[in-house]
Order: structure tokens, then C-alpha cells, then sequence
């Protein structure tokens, strides 16, 4: 039998003649839906066995189906199986193939079920597992940070605003603000991971179906915590595709956040890290050229995963209950998204493992730009009981004072800081050092080294 008369064959009575090229080619999914090849045999035979546990299949004919199944999936494992654009999707590939090794008893499998909650069962799990990869991917992401503040506790380095020197902070202070972000990135997965844990399967096209089926049975044989409560909802539902992309988006973020850090950190102007020659590339031309390319594609990977989530926020703007052919195009863009961020954690991951801060540039760089100044200020108010907005002003007089003799802070000598300001006495002299500086911010969530310390340890017992 030819493609077309399959196709005609499946689709039953209603068309007499088989679709032109154009409207196969626009209407066909099997060239990305077939990724959803494992999770649609796991719906199929969670359904089969209900049908036959609800005694609306004979046992004979549900054997038939499971044992048919595991035969297409192995096939499928093995690359192996015959897929087929006139067949148009995952779906009724798999179903026709069923028929061809088991006969007629294929033909019950569809029985009280619709493609409409069919794909959406699918979907639904085949993002469930995408969401645990994440997880379980943002976990050693995590790990990988935590070997880099513990590595560098006692680093010195300048923190930034508006990428001008701030104040002084340590190495393990920044490494650890990244694992609170990708800390919240895998809260937002397991809070939408838990939302979207309801199954669509036997809201059939849209209204429910008049056979006496069993949902429960099915939903827990599936792993979800329960029925979807309405039928209508069941099969047009892709908030859970848009709570993987917004996730996903904003972990994008975050990482693209830290390579433009690393693209910064790895210049000849910065030398803050090295990162290792496994993530790096060479130039065709410049000989010295060691570029960070790794760090560079991550930060760019962020606008295809915000344009997949843009993309399905406009294909289910306008969309009426229930099911439309826009839906289609819902997969390819969280197919996508969710290989650009699997790709890009493993990238960030390896790395973190990998990379190397410089110690002495971090140091070097942390006490120029006038880092202390406001520790000399809060001195000000604390040994001379001046009000803050007093003390602040003595500062700023000071650096522009040491900044006209090309100097720092504590390069001042005791008189020139007294022409400032007569009751300055030598004991300013101990808040100036970035060391002192990073030790005395102790509040909680500051920098300071035992806190650090602190929270690397919590990190650490959470996650392992």
C-alpha cells in the first residue's frame, strides 16, 4: 500500500483523495514530533490497560497491544523504524505500524481516547522529563560554583556597580550569588513541574468520552498526581510548555549573565580567570588570540530560548477552546529551547570545574578605584560619631584629594587626610586594607569570609 492510501486509509471515509504536496509538507510533525516516540507508547499502553481492566478490550487483544508496542519502541531504540511523512505524526505512525505486526486488535487501541488528548499527554510528559534533566543539570551547575567559592573563600576582589570598582568583596561571595540565582532557577522548575502533573488522557477530542473508563487508573500508571478536571482545558492546556520556556528563559539569563562576566574575567585588560583550552578557541589569524567562545555562545543561546518562549505566547494568544491546528507548532519551539539549555549548562558546568581565578589580578584590581571608600566613611561615623551624610562628604573630598595625586586611599598621608578633616586619627589607617575591608561585613548575607564559609556549608549538605 502507497504512503497516500495509507494516509487516506487513516484518516477514514471522510476524504476521497489524499493530500497535494504542499499540504502534507505544512501539515506533517513526524520530523520533530518523533521525539516524543517513547512518551507516546508509555501513554498507549498506560490506556490500553485500563481499557482492558474497565473490560472495554478483552485481555487477548491488550496483550496483543502492549506486547506490539514494546516491539515499535525497540524497533524505534534501534533506529530502525520506518517513519513516515504521510502518516504525519508520532501518533499515527506508531498506530499504523501496531497494525501492521498485530492486525486488528491495533485497531481498539484508540478506543475512548482523540489525538487532542493524546499529544497532549505526550507533551505533558515528555516536558516532565525535560524538566527533571534540568533539575538534576542545575544540581551540578550548582556543585560546580560551590567548588569555586570554597576554592577561593579568602580571595579579594572588586565588586562592581554599574562596572565600576564598588566595593571590595570575596571571590567566594560572587561564585555563591550565582548559586542562589540557578538556586531559584530549579525552585521555579519543581514548582512548575508540580503544576503541570495532571493528566489530559481521556478527555478524548475535547468533551470526555461515553465509555466507562477509568482515569485514575491511567493517571497514576502515568506518574501524575491526578486527573485534569476539565475536559476543555485538558486538551488546549500549554501553560506547562510555557512555564518550561519562562523557566527556562530566565535560567538563559542567568547564565548568559555569568559568560559576560567570563568574557569580561578571561581580557588582557581584566586577567581575573583563566579558563581552560577544552572551552576556548584560537584565532585563523592572530597567533595569541585565545578567545572565549564557550562563554560567548552561552550568552547568545539566551535569545533563541526568549524567542521560543515569544514564539508560543503568540501562537496561543487568540486561540479558542479547544484544540487548533496553531498547537502543532508548539513543540518545535520548547524541542529547542530545551536542547539550547541543556547544551548550555553542560558548557557552564564543565567550565566552572575547569576554570581558574587569578588570585594576584584579583587582588591587584580590588584595591584600586577607591574600594575602601566607604569603609572610610562608615570609620568616620563610628570613631568620630559624625552623621553619615557628613562623614560622606569628608570621604568624597579625600579620594578626589588622592585621586589628583595619583594615588589610593590609604597612599594618603595622616596629614593630608586631617586638612579634610583635624580629627582623623592613624586608626583610619586599619579600614583601608581590602582585607580588613571584606572581614569587617559580617551582617548576614555580607561578604565576609566566615560567612561565606557559612554558606558554602549549607550549600553543600542541601545538595549532596
Amino acid at each position: 500500500m502507497s504512503d497516500k492510501k495509507t494516509s487516506n486509509a487513516m484518516w477514514g471515509g471522510r476524504f476521497a483523495a489524499g493530500p497535494d504536496a504542499i499540504m502534507e509538507a505544512i501539515n506533517a510533525s513526524i520530523g520533530f514530533d518523533k521525539r516524543m516516540a517513547k512518551q507516546d507508547i508509555q501513554g498507549s499502553r498506560a490506556h490500553a490497560a485500563m481499557l482492558a481492566a474497565c473490560g472495554i478490550i478483552n485481555d487477548k487483544d491488550a496483550k496483543a497491544i502492549e506486547e506490539g508496542l514494546l516491539t515499535v519502541l525497540s524497533e524505534i531504540e534501534r533506529g530502525e523504524f520506518p517513519f513516515s511523512v504521510a502518516l504525519e505524526d508520532i501518533h499515527m505512525n506508531i498506530e499504523s505500524r501496531l497494525t501492521d505486526l498485530i492486525g486488528e486488535p491495533a485497531g481498539r487501541l484508540h478506543t475512548a481516547r482523540s489525538r487532542n488528548d493524546q499529544v497532549a499527554t505526550d507533551f505533558k510528559l515528555w516536558v516532565r522529563d525535560q524538566f527533571d534533566a534540568c533539575i538534576t543539570a542545575l544540581d551540578a551547575l550548582m556543585l560546580a560554583f560551590l567548588g569555586q567559592a570554597e576554592a577561593g573563600v579568602n580571595f579579594v576582589m572588586p565588586g562592581f556597580t554599574h562596572l565600576q570598582v564598588a566595593q571590595p568583596v570575596t571571590w567566594g561571595h560572587h561564585m555563591l550569588a550565582y548559586v542562589e540565582m540557578f538556586a531559584r532557577d530549579k525552585s521555579r522548575m519543581i514548582d512548575a513541574r508540580a503544576r503541570m502533573n495532571t493528566s489530559p488522557l481521556g478527555a478524548a477530542a475535547l468533551a470526555g468520552t461515553s465509555f466507562p473508563i477509568d482515569r485514575d487508573m491511567t493517571s497514576k500508571a502515568l506518574g501524575f498526581d491526578r486527573p485534569a478536571a476539565n475536559s476543555l482545558d485538558a486538551v488546549s492546556d500549554r501553560d506547562f510548555a510555557l512555564d518550561f520556556l519562562s523557566a527556562a528563559s530566565i535560567c538563559a539569563t542567568h547564565l548568559s549573565r555569568m559568560a559576560e562576566e567570563l568574557v569580561i574575567w578571561s581580557s588582557a585588560q581584566f586577567k581575573f580567570v583563566t579558563i581552560s583550552d577544552r572551552f576556548s578557541t584560537g584565532s585563523s589569524i592572530m597567533p595569541q588570540k585565545k578567545n572565549p567562545d564557550a562563554a560567548e555562545l552561552i550568552r547568545a543561546k539566551v535569545g533563541r530560548i526568549n524567542g521560543s518562549l515569544i514564539a508560543l505566547l503568540t501562537i496561543m494568544k487568540g486561540l479558542p477552546l479547544t484544540y487548533s491546528k496553531d498547537m502543532q507548532e508548539d513543540k518545535e519551539q520548547v524541542f529547542d529551547a530545551a536542547d539550547s539549555l541543556m547544551l548550555a549548562l553542560a558548557a557552564m558546568t564543565g567550565m566552572m570545574q575547569d576554570m581558574r581565578p587569578n588570585e594576584a589580578e584579583l587582588r591587584a584590581a580590588a584595591v584600586t578605584g577607591f574600594s575602601t571608600a566607604t569603609d572610610l566613611a562608615d570609620w568616620l561615623v563610628r570613631a568620630l560619631n559624625m552623621p553619615f551624610r557628613n562623614a560622606h562628604h569628608v570621604t568624597g573630598a579625600l579620594v578626589k584629594m588622592a585621586e589628583d595625586q595619583g594615588c589610593d586611599l590609604h597612599e594618603l598621608t595622616l596629614a593630608q587626610m586631617q586638612s579634610a578633616e583635624s580629627r582623623i586619627n592613624a586608626g583610619v589607617y586599619d579600614v583601608l586594607g581590602v582585607d580588613n575591608s571584606v572581614a569587617s561585613r559580617q551582617s548576614f548575607g555580607g561578604t565576609a569570609p566566615e560567612n561565606v564559609r557559612a554558606q558554602i556549608d549549607q550549600w553543600k549538605a542541601r545538595l549532596t
